[in-house]
């Protein structure tokens, strides 16, 4: 009955959600969406994955976050496949134990959730056969991190999923039929009735193969900052088009890569150097389980290259033996200079790294030094 007199009250491009932003570059803001931001784009993104009735989808991620609010149980809803819910908080022991025993289809994750649940001591003790599909979304999310899912996991047709909170979320996915080189090293194509462009510094658009700025148009792009009409109109233009604040590049079949952001990009002595280049290659060191790159203060060269690492369990590495693992095989200028051995990384409550926390915490170290 209520739903019957609400049909009667509520336009499709009414707001529905306020989402926050996750505060990895900085405060979270609130982004508006309506029911024609985040309904069509529940449908688009589970028409990727070939989303049907008979799937069965493990939801780990927050119901408060695009990703599990969007990505997760509204998608289901425009699909007609079940909702599996871990736990209140995500747990990575326990996110196996129930796709083993639901015989979930699907499921979804940040990278550093897929980091955690390989890394369980009884990982292999798991049944995870069921497992075909899935979003792998919310931070860039390293190649080698994408080929062990897909080959340890069973999850041949996990798809790589972009955009951000002000676009409902998603602009960017793979699809299941896409080639494994595809689906590790790209985030796929745009989605249906979705527009981009990527410009140079200048806004003027930039061919093929080259590198700037990605900015998203279409339904999915919130209606404002809650309560902020200056933050909205510094975000979104004229011509309704939304910086993301990334640098990428569309090949020519419309394929996108992400270089990294423009505010985690780092300058050397006058070279540009995006962290996301130099993670992608630790991450092929067989003693690494998780790296995060930040360009930290330097009196000589401007800023210096710094990496915050952490070890497979019961894995041991000095400095050293990681500044010769990149000597000859990536430019000098990016091989780490500073080089932390953690045990853990500070984060959003979603899962993602806080880089801005991460230079902070580098930058008063380095001065007491």
């Amino acid at each position: 009955m209520q739903i019957t007199e609400l049909e009667h009250k509520l336009q499709f491009d009414d707001p529905i959600n306020i989402q926050f932003t996750s505060g990895t570059t900085g405060a979270p803001k609130a982004a508006t969406l309506t029911h024609h931001n985040i309904v069509n784009n529940a449908y688009f993104v589970g028409l990727q994955m070939k989303m049907s009735a008979a799937d069965r989808m493990c939801i780990p991620v927050p119901m408060y976050h695009c990703f599990g609010m969007v990505l997760g149980t509204l998608c289901c809803v425009t699909h007609g496949a079940t909702m599996v819910f871990t736990s209140a908080g995500f747990d990575a022991h326990t996110v196996l134990k129930v796709v083993q025993e639901e015989h979930c289809t699907m499921l979804h994750g940040v990278p550093t959730m897929f980091i955690a649940e390989l890394d369980q001591a009884d990982f292999a003790d798991y049944d995870l056969t069921t497992l075909r599909s899935g979003i792998m979304a919310g931070a860039p999310c390293p190649v080698e991190l994408m080929k062990r899912v897909i080959n340890e996991m069973h999850l041949n047709e996990i798809t790589i999923a972009y955009g951000m909170t002000e676009t409902g979320p998603v602009s960017f996915q793979t699809s299941v039929d896409d080639s494994e080189d595809r689906r590790v090293t790209t985030v796929g194509r745009v989605l249906g009735h979705v527009e981009v462009k990527i410009v140079d510094d200048s806004g003027r658009m930039v061919p093929c193969g080259t590198a700037g700025e990605l900015l998203t148009r279409g339904y999915c792009v919130m209606r404002e900052y809650w309560g902020d009409k200056e933050k909205t109109r510094q975000a979104i233009d004229e011509a309704h088009w939304i910086a993301s604040g990334d640098i990428a590049t569309l090949d020519e079949e419309g394929y996108c890569q992400i270089v990294g952001r423009i505010k985690d990009m780092l300058i050397r002595g006058g070279e540009n150097i995006f962290p996301r280049e130099i993670e992608e290659f630790l991450y092929t060191h067989p003693k690494i389980e998780q790296v995060e790159v930040i360009g930290v203060p330097d009196k000589k060269y401007g800023e210096q290259v710094c990496a915050w690492i952490k070890l497979h369990e019961g894995e041991s590495l000095n400095e050293q033996e990681i500044q010769k693992f990149c000597r000859g095989k990536i430019a000098h200028f990016k091989i780490p200079y500073h080089i932390r051995f953690v045990t853990s990384f500070p984060m959003t409550v979603t899962g993602k790294v806080q880089k801005y926390r991460m230079r902070e915490i580098m930058s008063k170290d380095l001065d007491i030094c």
